[in-house]
């Protein structure tokens, strides 16, 4: 289906390799033409982003879609091993010719809202009909799948991305619930009343005048300036690298509690304060704007708002609308039992069979019982951490379940010889020179020197990133399938999706839905393990709660 620029839509079926396979039709609209063809299997278009948010206004919901856009993003990275490239429907088309590219239009800064006046889709050459150029660019896309090393898994991770991205409108549409009163009631309770013309509110400035205070009270300290700072305590005599709040623990000085608790409370007034509630919370609901594989790992990131990072503080406004209930769902150790699943060793597919404590089970087998140890080494593992006490953990974590740590291994190593990484379905690590560390989310406190991969700085980093790729992104590809059960589980239920998270999901429901909604988030997580890594006895259990508001959930 194609828009003409007019409103209406032209459209026509499509066989297995991307040809038409009837006639041509024209439609008013996008909502009329759907809607007109009850018995389609998916919906081809350009892009859910732009499309469905019009759909859902109209009262249409899409079962399932294949995002062209979306789409040439993975292949681009598939096939070229490159990242960022433009990804419109008139770049593919120009791609798939050889004519010169053009450039995608520049993204929104983070945490900008959407205007009258900002670009349209990448316009086609004058004369090159739509309709022909999503079938041309869809074709072709079928054809590279098909020529990838496991086509079947790669035209899986097509479909969940499409999913995702069904998932990602309807979370933008329906949004989290969100008590405005309370929230101002908890600000007002942490940080005072407010002050006018822009000035901190009252606590803020009781605690900066305590700073200044503990600085001796002669030269005015900005807690919130780490130039201001790091001055003052070096005018004291101390020598500080930066005002991180591990560091200033380590200091024995009456600035550090007023300085640490002002941090706290600056954190929430400029990322969840008022200003944050007057332009996030509209309608008893917080929209965010999810960008679905918004990070090169496949995790999903926001356009502003912070939706990824609610403090437990601000949990309390999150409320669930009378009668009804939150189910606040949170997947048990993730990364671990994804590198079960995806290395095959049979010692941690054993231990993640079961839906006990994973680090406990791990070490019980490797540790003596030491589950401190045995989480450090798991997670050192594919995070990198391998240094000192790490190396022998690491060591001892290789004895026990060898194919697991060599698959993480095998990824670094590729990693820092420069070729292509992918995940189990087919996601592929972009280029060192596109992607790092901090973009994707990792930590950068990983391999040392001894560690045999890389000699240089930027290669051991290039092969943290690569270690925890594998496994981040496999991650995120699982939880792009247990988002498309989920969304097909609910069905029926009076119960909508209301918030995604790596690993966490709410559903807000009828209360007397609530265990009908955890057991289909369970279901649905036995079901994204099947479709994603097959016969596999690994379990992904979740930690539910079912709660009426935000903050009362474990996690």
């Amino acid at each position: 289906m194609a828009e003409t620029g007019d409103g209406g839509v032209r459209l026509c079926p499509v066989d297995p390799s991307g040809a038409p396979a009837g006639p041509v039709e024209s439609a008013a609209s996008a909502a009329e033409a759907i809607r007109s063809h009850p018995e389609a299997e998916r919906w081809v278009w350009r892009s859910t982003a732009e499309l469905y948010p019009r759909l859902l206004g109209a009262g249409v919901r899409v079962e399932r879609c294949y995002d062209v856009e979306a789409a040439e993003s993975l292949l681009i990275g598939h096939t070229e091993g490159q990242s960022g490239q433009p990804r419109s429907l008139a770049a593919a088309w120009a791609r798939l010719r050889g004519l010169p590219v053009p450039a995608d239009p520049p993204a929104r800064a983070a945490g900008g809202q959407p205007s009258l006046f900002e670009p349209g889709p990448v316009p086609l050459p004058e004369g090159t009909d739509p309709l022909d150029a999503l079938l041309e660019v869809y074709a072709g896309q079928l054809s590279r799948t098909d020529s990838t090393e496991h086509p079947g898994r790669m035209r899986l991770l097509l479909a969940l991305e499409s999913a995702g991205t069904l998932v990602a409108a309807e979370l933008n549409r329906t949004g989290l619930p969100w008590r405005a009163d309370v929230h101002r009631e908890l600000l007002t309770e942490l940080l005072g009343e407010r002050y006018p013309g822009g000035l901190e509110p009252r606590r803020l400035a009781e605690l900066a005048d305590e700073v200044t205070r503990a600085f001796g009270g002669d030269v005015r300290v900005r807690p919130d300036l780490a130039a201001d700072i790091i001055r003052a305590f070096a005018r004291q005599g101390i020598t500080l690298s930066s005002t991180r709040a591990w560091e200033l623990r380590e200091l024995d000085h009456p600035a550090v509690e007023p300085l640490l608790e002002y941090k706290k409370l600056y954190r929430l007034h400029t990322a969840h304060g008022w200003s944050w509630l007057h332009t996030w919370v509209r309608d008893g609901r917080f929209r965010a704007e999810y960008v679905p594989s918004g990070s090169v790992t496949g995790r999903w990131t926001t356009n502003g708002g912070g939706a990824l990072q609610i403090p437990r503080v601000v949990r309390r406004a999150v409320v669930a609308d009378p009668g009804r209930l939150l189910v606040v769902a949170d997947a048990d150790q993730l990364e671990p039992r994804i590198l079960a699943a995806v290395s095959r060793d049979p010692g941690l597919m054993e231990i993640a069979a079961a839906d006990r404590d994973l680090y406990a089970a791990v070490s019980d087998r490797a540790f003596a019982g030491d589950r401190e140890q045995a989480k450090l080494a798991v997670l050192g593992a594919v995070y990198g951490q391998t240094s000192g006490d790490g190396l022998k953990h690491l060591a001892d974590l290789r004895r026990r379940f060898p194919a697991a740590v060599a698959y993480v291994d095998d990824a670094a190593r590729a990693g820092v010889e420069g070729r292509l990484v992918r995940t189990f379905l087919g996601r592929t690590c972009p280029p060192a020179s596109s992607a790092t560390p901090d973009e994707a989310g990792i930590p950068q406190d990983g391999p040392s020197p001894d560690d045999g991969y890389g000699s240089t700085p930027a290669d051991r980093a290039r092969g943290r990133f690569t270690r925890n790729f594998v496994v981040q992104g496999a991650a995120a590809d699982w939880a792009l399938a247990l988002l498309a059960a989920l969304r097909q589980a609910l069905v029926g239920l009076d119960a909508e999706l209301v918030f995604f998270q790596h690993d966490e999901v709410i559903v807000h429901c009828r209360a007397q839905e609530a265990d009908a909604v955890t057991a289909a988030i369970r279901a649905s997580s036995a079901r994204a393990a099947a479709v994603v890594f097959g016969d596999v006895p690994v379990r992904f259990p979740f930690t539910v709660a079912a709660v009426a508001c935000y903050s009362d959930a474990k996690g």
